[in-house]
């Protein structure tokens, strides 16, 4: 016959064993990750080292994110600053998705470099625009970051006279430019969608004459995952946002979360990164993923969610992206 204090006891540690794992709601917004830009900015890095095998260089963080970028150098990719770092004429240098000012293709050339541009088409558009502001004798107000890539890409497409930076309502409000009715606006594309319509508010208020962009600056990807995390921050106790802390669109998802009320929002690359002690506590948590990071991050934090919970997961969509860009041209498969 079974002992019944051993049967008991083994039936006590199953029973422990299944009730361990508290409940969690998983609300995963959609869409989330990726965007065109960066898939064209990763495949024109992984495309030039099948066609031209390793090294290839990469003027700058292809992507403000470090698993990714990590993940080229295993593959034969060498990350520089600057293009003094390299040491072969004829090597190949790819310039990152945030773009770069007209004189880095320049010096590349000078140097015996093969420039290829990955600059998102979206940042391109907003140099394009600056240019014809600029021929057209409008002084262009950018809105954006002070130091970001990005900006200092922008920046770099015409004489630096040519702009002025706009990064708070308070710098709209106090900006006293020589000539008030010959005005443009552009903007990061990056930007938190609110803080923005902000500023522009300010600016237009103050200069009714200003010239804005045919279409806002701020790109599809940057509206959409903002407006996703505005649908579920407002319903979970707690937000992950899955991305680097350098990247401007992942810290922009933190902010919105926090100004939909969530309580604990926090920035994570990898599971890793995560202080479990904070989510002992909580019944709900949502996650998103800045536009720089790859799904198998978002995979690998819900998977140790999994670990640690009961998980239900819901995944909140709020906008459906079809959009794709082509590699740069050289890189194509039609290319002579």
């Amino acid at each position: 016959m079974a002992n019944p204090v051993a049967l008991a006891l083994a039936r006590g540690i199953a029973h422990i064993g299944v009730m361990t794992k508290p409940p969690l709601r998983l609300l995963l917004c959609a869409p989330r990750g990726f965007c065109a830009g960066v898939v064209r900015a990763i495949e024109t890095v992984e495309r030039a080292l099948q066609l031209y095998g390793a090294p290839v260089y990469v003027r700058h963080e292809i992507v403000h994110n470090k698993y990714v970028v990590e993940s080229l150098k295993a593959k034969g990719a060498v990350f520089v600053e600057e293009l003094d770092e390299i040491p072969d004429a004829g090597a190949h240098v790819v310039f990152s998705a945030h773009g770069v000012p007209k004189a880095v293709p320049k010096a590349a050339a000078e140097r015996g470099l093969l420039g290829i541009d990955a600059t998102c088409p979206l940042v391109t558009k907003v140099h394009r625009e600056a240019m014809i502001h600029h021929k057209r004798g409008r002084l262009v107000l950018l809105i954006g970051h002070a130091g970001h890539p990005e900006v200092v890409g922008t920046i770099g497409q015409l004489p630096e006279e040519s702009f002025r930076l706009i990064g708070t309502v308070a710098d709209a409000e106090r900006i006293e430019p020589p000539d008030p009715h010959n005005l443009a606006y552009a903007t990061q594309t990056t930007l938190s969608v609110d803080d923005t319509r902000d500023i522009v508010a300010a600016l237009t208020r103050r200069f009714p004459d200003i010239a804005g962009p045919a279409k806002e600056d701020i790109c599809y990807a940057t509206t959409n995952r903002q407006e996703a995390v505005k649908a579920v921050a407002g319903r979970v106790d707690a937000m992950i946002v899955v991305g680097s802390e350098n990247s401007s669109n992942t810290q922009r998802l933190r902010e919105t979360a926090e100004r939909q009320g969530c309580k604990l929002v926090r920035m994570a690359l990898r599971a890793a990164d995560i202080d479990w002690g904070l989510y002992g506590h909580v019944a709900s948590v949502g996650v998103t993923a800045g536009a720089s990071a790859p799904e198998i991050l978002i995979d690998e934090i819900i998977a140790a969610f999994r670990e640690r919970f009961e998980v239900t997961l819901e995944v909140v969509e709020t906008a459906n992206e079809t959009v794709q860009f082509p590699l740069p041209r050289e890189l194509r498969p039609d290319a002579s």
